[in-house]
């Protein structure tokens, strides 16, 4: 059975001794760092850091481990982190419409465990996908949205989605703009995927945009999701060439 590990990642200005203080406390907590990565950005003068350490032994809870750093590290450097322990699965939600092949796609995934998350449910706006999720034996919900009642369903969903503990969503050829209270109570856990190279064409059809400009490379983007539509953070991107013929 793998030992559960603890992922720091942070961020703050670039000074001396980061590292140094950082190493130092882990190993005044007898902790075996087993991966380090880190990064200035000269242009703007900031130091970046991801540290992987085996808690083996380390019988603290995740909130109490957060609060130490906390109080004896980042407060010192100005330091924004996150904290992430690996003894669980991440629950993951995922919103679907009407395409199936994205949501096949994620589940096959977690059904062969290449990615260590759990579906706890499926949410949706349309019945069209819910034969899928009952042929995996997961929970599929419907919330029926239109102008009118959009916000007082988005409310409906924040609850069950907290009852259910979800940790981050996933948002699989879901056709709906999030109101920017659901992008706020999930900041950088909304993954979203546009098949189109951001940060050119967003929004709808952009396919139909790309054809229509010309261009002779297309691609997705992973990216998470803000209130600003297909402009959030980038993940992961690919592209494919195309011509004429395509």
């Amino acid at each position: 059975m793998a030992i559960p590990q603890a992922i720091l990642l942070m961020h703050c200005p670039d000074q001396k001794g980061l590292v140094a203080a950082v190493t130092q406390y882990l190993f005044s907590r007898q902790a075996n760092i087993i991966d380090l990565d880190q990064h200035v950005d000269t242009e703007s003068q900031q130091f970046f850091m991801r540290v992987a350490w085996e808690i083996n032994g380390l019988l603290e809870e995740e909130k109490q481990i957060a609060r130490d750093f906390e109080t004896k590290i980042a407060a010192r450097f100005n330091m924004k982190f996150q904290l992430h322990i690996t003894d669980r699965p991440q629950r993951m939600a995922v919103f679907v419409s009407k395409l199936s092949h994205c949501l096949y796609d994620l589940i096959q995934r977690y059904m062969s465990k290449e990615w260590k998350v759990e579906i706890p449910l499926i949410i949706s706006n349309h019945d069209n996908l819910k034969p899928i999720a009952d042929r995996f034996d997961i929970p599929y919900l419907k919330y029926e949205i239109n102008p009118e009642n959009k916000l007082m369903q988005e409310d409906a969903i924040l609850n069950r989605l907290e009852e259910e503990e979800i940790d981050f969503i996933v948002l699989a050829r879901y056709m709906q703009i999030l109101s920017p209270k659901m992008v706020s109570r999930y900041p950088n856990k909304i993954i979203n995927i546009h098949h189109s190279f951001l940060p050119a064409f967003i929004g709808a059809r952009p396919y139909h945009q790309a054809f229509e400009r010309g261009v002779k490379v297309i691609g997705a983007t992973s990216h998470y999701v803000t209130e600003d539509l297909d402009a959030g953070p980038i993940i992961a991107q690919d592209v494919e060439h195309i011509t004429h013929k395509d």
